[in-house]
């Protein structure tokens, strides 16, 4: 948790955190946005969340 101090989240990802809709982010955890946010891994609980938001490359 002191990295997240030093490192600042990626702006362009919260505001797609934001954006997703109310029911979606009430599932999240603090642990899950923070690893969107700080462009970690994602867990694989995320991933299942997000997979209806998620475009694959």
């Amino acid at each position: 948790m002191a990295d997240s101090l030093k490192e600042k989240p990626d702006p362009q990802r919260v505001a797609i955190l934001r954006s997703l809709p109310l029911e979606v982010k009430e599932q999240l955890t603090g642990e899950e946005a923070e690893a969107f946010m700080y462009n970690r891994e994602l867990p694989e609980s995320l991933l299942e969340k997000l997979k209806d938001y998620l475009v694959e490359e």
